[in-house]
């Protein structure tokens, strides 16, 4: 029944995620999605803790009502000179693959 209702929830775009930004790299993660923003919160910490041992720096984090269309987002115009400076999917975790 949970199952369901989560499915109900994340069509219509009112599941929970997580949405962690970080500086270093310059990306977007999303985790998801939940019934709930307790359900949310409880699971944050070991994400936060699997992106600081892939070396991320800077985390801002957020518990959110969204339907995003990428797990990660990678913001490519640090990568180097004469970069075109877009998004561009990154699976970086195994957990999100």
């Amino acid at each position: 029944m949970n199952e369901f209702w989560l499915n109900t929830l994340e069509f219509f775009g009112l599941a929970w995620w997580i949405e962690i930004e970080t500086e270093t790299p310059s990306c977007v993660y999303y985790f998801g999605p939940y019934v709930s923003a307790a359900e949310a919160e409880f699971g944050k910490s070991g994400f936060m803790q699997d992106l600081q041992q892939e070396g991320a720096k800077g985390m801002k984090v957020e518990i959110k009502r969204i339907k995003p269309d990428q797990l990660t987002i990678f913001d490519d115009s640090e990568a180097g000179a004469g970069q075109s400076g877009s998004l561009e999917i990154s699976p970086v975790l195994t957990g999100q693959v």
